[in-house]
Order: C-alpha cells, then sequence, then structure tokens
C-alpha cells in the first residue's frame, strides 16, 4: 500500500472509544445556504423597503417618522456592504452564522414595524420570510429559534408600537381585529416552519441518498476498471516473470555457494516466486463456495488469515483479543471472502512498511458490533492525504513505483462487506485504522 509518508500522518475520520487519538472528526457536509444568496435577499428588501417608504411618505402623504425609518435600512445596507468586502460571497455559511443573519433580518422589519404602526402595518406578513428561508435550507432546529424570535417579535409589536401615522383624522383597528392578526401569524409561523421544513427534508434526503449512491456508483466503477488493468497487467507479466525466474536459476547454478552474489540470487529466485504467487492469485474467482466448511470463520482467525502473509518479517504482529471475552458473548462468525482477507491484508501490510517496531492487530466485538484496529508505531498519516484517504491515486510517497491505491481497493473491498473505516493518528505518534461492522449484519448469513 503506497498512502502514507515518513511525515507525520494526521487523522481523518473519526475512531471512538480511544482518548490517546486526535480523530478529524465526522465529515460534515458544507452549508446548503450560500452568502450570496442572503446578500441578494436583503438587497432586495432594501429596495423594496425604500420604494414603500416613498409611496407611503410622498404619494399618499403619510407622515412617517422617515428619519428613524431610513436607520434600520441604511444598517442593512451597510452590513450588506461589510460583507461584501470582507467575506467571498459564494461562500457556504453553515446554520449557526445563518441564523443570525436571519435573525438580524427579522429584528430589523420588527424595528421599522414598531415605527410604521406595528400590525396594523399591512407588511407585517414579511415577518414570516426568514423562517421561510430556514426552512427551506436550514437545520430543524434553526428554523425552531428563528420561529420562536419572529412570535416574539409579533407579539411584542401587537403591545408596544407608535401609532400608524394614517392621513387625515387617525383610525384605530379594533382590538379583536389586532388580536386575529396576531393569531394568523402565529399560525403561519407554526404551518409554514412545519410544512415547508417536512417538505425540504424529505427533498434534502432524497438529495443526499441520490449523491451516495452516485457516488458508490462511481467507486464501483473504478475499482472495476482496476480489475481489469490487473488482469491485463497479469497476462503481460507472465512472460517476463517467466524469464527472470529461469535466468536466476541458470545464475545460482554459476555462482558460488555462500557468496554475497549468491545470497542476492536466492532473493531474485523467492521475490519472483512471490510474484507468480500474487499474479495467480489474480485469476482466481472472488466467490467463496457455499460448500466449503471453513467458509465462515470467527473474526480473530479471519484476522489472522489476514496477516499471514506478512509476518515472518522484522515488524512483528500481534492480534490481539478483548481479555472480558467470555463475557461479551460468542465471538462473531463471518465470511472468508476475499474482500475481506485482501481488505485486511493491505492494511496491515501498509502498516508495515512505517511501523518502528511492531503491528497491532486489536480485535473486540460486543453485542451490536464487531470491530479490528490496525495500528503501527510510525510517523502516522501525512497531512496532505488526510482529507483524501481512501480515493484513487493518493499518495504521498516521492517514488514513481506507488500508483496510490492501496487505501482505494482496502476500503472499497471492505465497504463492500458492509463495513465503515475510520483513520486517526495517535498524539504520540503512530496510526491506526479502525474496520467496524454491524454484527447483525455480518452473522446474517449463518442465522438466516
Amino acid at each position: 500500500m503506497a498512502e502514507p509518508a515518513a511525515t507525520p500522518r494526521t487523522p481523518s475520520g473519526k475512531t471512538g472509544r480511544r482518548p490517546d487519538l486526535e480523530p478529524r472528526g465526522r465529515f460534515e457536509p458544507a452549508g446548503r445556504l450560500r452568502l450570496r444568496t442572503l446578500v441578494y435577499i436583503r438587497w432586495f428588501a432594501v429596495l423594496g423597503q425604500l420604494a414603500s417608504l416613498a409611496v407611503v411618505r410622498y404619494g399618499l402623504g403619510f407622515d412617517l417618522p422617515i428619519g428613524w425609518t431610513l436607520l434600520p435600512i441604511a444598517a442593512s445596507a451597510g452590513l450588506n456592504l461589510v460583507l461584501t468586502i470582507r467575506l467571498p460571497l459564494g461562500v457556504r455559511l453553515g446554520d449557526r452564522a445563518a441564523v443570525f443573519y436571519l435573525a438580524y433580518d427579522v429584528l430589523q422589519l420588527s424595528v421599522l414595524l414598531y415605527l410604521t404602526g406595528g400590525l396594523q402595518n399591512p407588511f407585517t406578513v414579511l415577518i414570516l420570510a426568514p423562517v421561510i428561508v430556514s426552512a427551506t435550507v436550514l437545520s430543524r432546529a434553526s428554523t425552531v429559534a428563528l420561529g420562536l424570535l419572529s412570535a416574539a417579535a409579533i407579539t411584542a409589536l401587537a403591545l408596544w408600537h407608535l401609532p400608524f401615522p394614517w392621513s387625515g383624522a387617525r383610525f384605530v383597528l379594533p382590538q379583536i381585529y389586532l388580536l386575529g392578526i396576531w393569531e394568523a401569524l402565529l399560525l403561519g409561523i407554526v404551518f409554514i416552519g412545519a410544512y415547508v421544513g417536512s417538505v425540504s427534508g424529505e427533498a434534502r434526503q432524497m438529495s443526499d441518498a441520490l449523491a451516495a449512491t452516485q457516488m458508490t456508483l462511481a467507486r464501483e466503477q473504478r475499482l472495476s476498471a482496476l480489475g481489469g488493468l490487473a488482469a491485463a497487467a497479469a497476462h503481460e507479466l507472465g512472460s517476463p516473470l517467466s524469464t527472470i525466474a529461469v535466468v536466476a536459476k541458470e545464475m545460482k547454478r554459476e555462482v558460488e555457494p555462500g557468496t554475497p552474489l549468491a545470497e542476492d540470487v536466492d532473493l531474485l529466485i523467492e521475490q519472483s516466486a512471490r510474484c507468480r504467487d500474487i499474479l495467480a492469485g489474480l485469476s482466481l474467482r472472488p466467490e467463496t463456495d457455499p460448500g466449503d466448511p471453513f467458509a465462515r470463520i470467527p473474526i480473530s482467525a479471519l484476522a489472522e488469515a489476514a496477516a499471514e502473509p506478512h509476518t515472518g518479517g522484522p515488524i512483528e504482529i500481534r492480534i490481539l483479543r478483548p481479555d472480558d471475552a467470555a463475557r461479551r458473548g460468542g465471538e462473531p462468525i463471518m465470511t472468508r471472502s476475499p474482500e475481506v482477507l485482501h481488505g485486511l491484508g493491505s492494511l496491515i501490510e501498509n502498516a508495515t512498511q512505517f511501523a518502528r517496531v511492531a503491528v497491532e492487530v486489536d480485535i473486540y466485538w460486543d453485542a451490536s458490533e464487531a470491530t479490528i484496529r490496525v495500528r503501527d508505531d510510525g510517523p502516522g498519516f501525512a497531512a496532505n492525504v488526510r482529507d483524501r484517504l481512501g480515493e484513487p491515486y493518493v499518495s504521498s510517497r516521492d517514488d514513481k513505483g506507488h500508483m496510490g491505491l492501496g487505501i482505494f481497493i482496502a476500503t472499497t473491498l471492505l465497504r463492500r462487506t458492509g463495513a465503515e473505516l475510520s483513520f486517526a493518528s495517535a498524539r504520540n505518534g503512530g496510526a491506526e485504522v479502525e474496520v467496524r461492522w454491524n454484527r447483525a449484519t455480518m452473522e446474517g448469513e449463518e442465522r438466516g
């Protein structure tokens, strides 16, 4: 495997249950609301408010406190200018920032309504706009917070406001009518927030599911393409590898035993034989024979089988089982599939390449999950690849002999079996990869 480098490896995922690790945390998608959208909506509101004031003051002749009403409008225009200058408009806002911006719009409109008659002002209905925006793109908690703020503003406007600046004789709306307006606005906040939020939530779930499906299909297509390349490589490399093996055996007959050159020739023969075994394994069918009595084995035996090809070297591989295994119930049984063997084997091989002394394969299970953690005492994950682990052609090694496909292939194969993978670095050095299965899913075949 060819991802980690000699520089410290930083975490790229969550491992859980490990206080000595520095997980990167769960992936959180970027906010759904762009700053540009809020800025444009606010400019539209500023222009609409100015036009309304001009028509009412100079067209209809209403005696508005024009100076005071221009202050909140100027504040909105100033805020928009500051945001446009200081921040890129294409940035996506998180829920908290978006709620603050929309809350400002609620308060700004409330000040305008306070100066122009409170609930008697027909533009009071516009106080629903921030709630609609929130229900469309923000979380339920954000919408509830804005709804409560809007409800508080409506209630305050019903109790405290300047008189509506009617022209001519002053007209006072009946209190029962104002109470009806207050109740209608509150019901509008609740209904719009709930209904629009529900519809938008379903749409977001469908969109997220579609995006996840597209990512999975793309990953599978890339893996299938790699499978075709592997088959072609096995075919093309067969002849030159056989030539190398024949020449190495002839060289062995020519050199004197016990010399350094003889040791090099023996190593060449050994490695060519290993390459031949690897190429032969590429031609095997991946399916597991259902009649094989060893098709399903304990998870610890599976981990040992995956680690076995990488033992015997200078790096010690330790298989660790829980001391209280008896209290955790029976050991999980899973299919001895090529996907699991190759995926775990690649992770273990990667760890041995960067470990200083040892690699630990820690096996853990309880009533709901089964976990295998592969830990090394090496430098950790490189910072320049931490955000892309699991993608193809990601490598921080300088030599061109590594294509950066190891973690991508291992991740894809293990996820096919229902596993979840996460990556982390320990504070005292070293890296950890956690592979976690849902136990009910893993053992579903046997129980069925």
